[in-house]
């Protein structure tokens, strides 16, 4: 029997994970520091993060007793197996036949590298605002994960801005200048050609993007809805935070060269988050049915991870400095167009999505926007930030629920007419 993806095994090999050399070089950093640290772990060592001392101190007579030549040997082959596994995983993934299924709508509106898409439906219209770092159709992923494609199904007429990649006039651009500029233009488009009050969805970074667009045009939005959406930059410790701001020397030179921070630098700033990260994924891949569902679902996120877009270098500074750094979005000094972007004066309904689970936006950071908006509902889903997304499970825990929370609007709006 011919293999359904057949004709599509000589497609060229993936580049990722990005940036290659820097997981490579992780893995052997694990190697190389577990065969170091072994004989001051087997010497009683009580550095291990508290999360862990339990555990070590069950261990600590077994180390103790053990043949420190043998277990050498032992941590040494144990280690080159998961090494080997990585890379494994990482070859079947470089070139794994499957490719994205689903072609986008033709652009409805377009203006410089920033194009408008239709998802179609007949419904109340929401646009739907994304990140500026990653590419816009993770709302789009497959033709069996894609939240916009099941939401026109339900009664709504999704849009989605696609923001593209950086062009001459966009490496010039502030915050300022895509909210108050191009994104409020696009939302003026959707409203004209819908004839409707609009809602608006924002998706991470796209969350405070939409918070700001909803309060410039707050007459004709008719709700705002925050998935996974960061606020309070300092929610917890503020280790990340510090040290993110303390990259800035390095970042700096990228964008003064380049006028944008380069993709692999992104994705640098990424893996600090959990450097093992990757190393695990690709493990976990390896022992995968390479033909199965799951494996595909797999690859189509990776390639989403690694399709990554350059970030404009006023906008880095901004995020990196003016949110990282001074918090000015939870002290409510961040302005666009001349005003402060203050929640509380949000008077319409809200819905936040804070995934439990999220590794990029602390649950603590995205509860303290839900907590400021005056008519914020809160849903928890038990996932992490992508995984709310195209998670297995979440089509009731995330996707019917901003369905119905978005449906409504509209019942509402209706009921309060006749009334």
């Amino acid at each position: 029997m011919t293999h359904p993806w057949a004709d599509r095994r000589q497609a060229r090999p993936r580049l990722g994970p990005r940036p290659l050399p820097l997981h490579l070089g992780l893995a052997m950093a694990q190697l190389t520091a577990s065969s170091a640290a072994l004989p001051i772990s087997s010497a009683g060592w009580s550095g291990w993060k508290p999360h862990l001392a339990d555990r070590a101190a069950a261990l600590a007579p077994e180390l103790a007793a053990a043949n420190p030549e043998a277990l050498g040997r032992a941590v040494a082959v144990e280690g080159l197996r998961r090494l080997d596994r990585l890379l494994t995983g990482i070859e079947r993934y470089r070139h794994h036949p499957w490719r994205r299924d689903v072609a986008d709508p033709p652009p409805a509106w377009r203006e410089g590298s920033t194009v408008l898409l239709d998802y179609g439906g007949a419904g109340p219209p929401v646009l739907f605002v994304p990140s500026l770092i990653n590419r816009a159709y993770i709302l789009d992923l497959t033709a069996r994960h894609s939240l916009l494609r099941w939401l026109a199904g339900q009664g709504l007429n999704p849009w989605l801005v696609d923001w593209g990649t950086p062009g001459e006039a966009e490496r010039r651009f502030g915050l300022d200048e895509y909210v108050a500029g191009r994104l409020t233009r696009a939302f003026d488009a959707v409203a004209a050609q819908t004839g409707q009050p609009v809602a608006v969805a924002g998706y991470c970074m796209g969350g405070l993007l939409a918070l700001a667009l909803a309060l410039a045009r707050r007459d004709a939005v008719s709700g705002l809805a925050l998935l996974a959406t960061p606020w309070d930059f300092h929610a917890g410790d503020g280790a990340r935070a510090r040290a993110l701001v303390a990259s800035m020397p390095l970042l700096e030179p990228q964008l003064a060269l380049f006028g944008v921070l380069p993709v692999d630098w992104l994705q640098t700033l990424f893996a600090g988050l959990d450097p093992l990260g990757i190393q695990r994924k690709f493990e976990s891949f390896a022992a995968m049915d390479p033909d199965s569902a799951r494996a595909a679902t797999f690859v189509a996120l990776e390639d989403w991870l690694n399709d990554g877009v350059p970030l404009a270098a006023p906008v880095a500074r901004e995020c990196i400095l003016g949110w990282y750094g001074e918090n000015r979005p939870a002290r409510r000094a961040w302005r666009i167009g001349g005003a402060i972007v203050d929640p509380g004066a949000w008077p319409g309904p809200a819905l936040a999505l804070i995934p439990a689970s999220d590794r990029i936006v602390p649950p603590g950071s995205a509860i303290a926007l839900a907590d400021a908006l005056p008519h914020c509902r809160t849903i928890s889903p038990g996932a992490g930030h992508i995984g709310m997304i195209v998670g297995s499970g979440m089509m009731d825990a995330v996707w019917r629920p901003l369905a119905q929370w978005l449906v409504a609007l509209q019942q509402n709006k209706a009921g309060r007419k006749r009334g």
